[in-house]
């Protein structure tokens, strides 16, 4: 197991929830629920996050919010879906400004359904996010380099002059 998925970092973002799923995030940082028994530390900067935990449905407001906190990530990442409006839409889906659940804008790795979503269920998305990402950091580890474009350049270059 790498580093990663024992000290991941995490990132909340509330699109445009009722708060009752944002409250229950919080509850996993308080003492009855301790997330951070399992090394998981609540960060505010997307550069630093591993994985990133969003709430609420997406509309057109945070629709770029979402799309740039997710780019800021570094690879691997893992993005949570916590509660039904961040997983469909949610009650709030047949609204005029409601575009529908985060996989609207950004993949989701793992989903949390519930209204509002339980501390216990939140947290075993989390973990389940942390599988997916040592699957992402074992992909990542096996893929095989690139060769530089002025190389296959060079090569096709010299088969040209072969072929001559």
């Amino acid at each position: 197991m790498s580093y990663v998925t024992k000290s991941p970092w995490v990132i909340h973002y509330d699109g445009s929830s009722c708060n009752g799923c944002d409250i229950e995030v919080l509850a996993c940082l308080t003492p009855m629920y301790d997330v951070e028994r399992f090394g998981i530390i609540n960060t505010g900067n997307p550069k630093h996050a591993d994985v990133f935990l969003v709430t609420g449905a997406i509309n057109e407001q945070n629709k770029a919010v979402v799309q740039q906190i997710y780019d800021q990530m570094p690879e691997p990442k893992v993005v949570v879906a916590i509660g039904i409006c961040a997983t469909s839409g949610g009650i709030f889906k047949e609204c005029y400004n409601i575009m529908g659940g985060t996989d609207t804008v950004i993949p989701v790795d793992v989903y949390v359904p519930g209204c509002a979503a339980r501390p216990e269920a939140i947290i075993d998305g989390v973990v389940k996010g942390l599988g997916v990402l040592a699957e992402k950091k074992a992909a990542m580890g096996k893929k095989p380099a690139e060769p530089a474009p002025a190389a296959e350049e060079a090569a096709t270059e010299t088969e040209m002059k072969e072929e001559a």
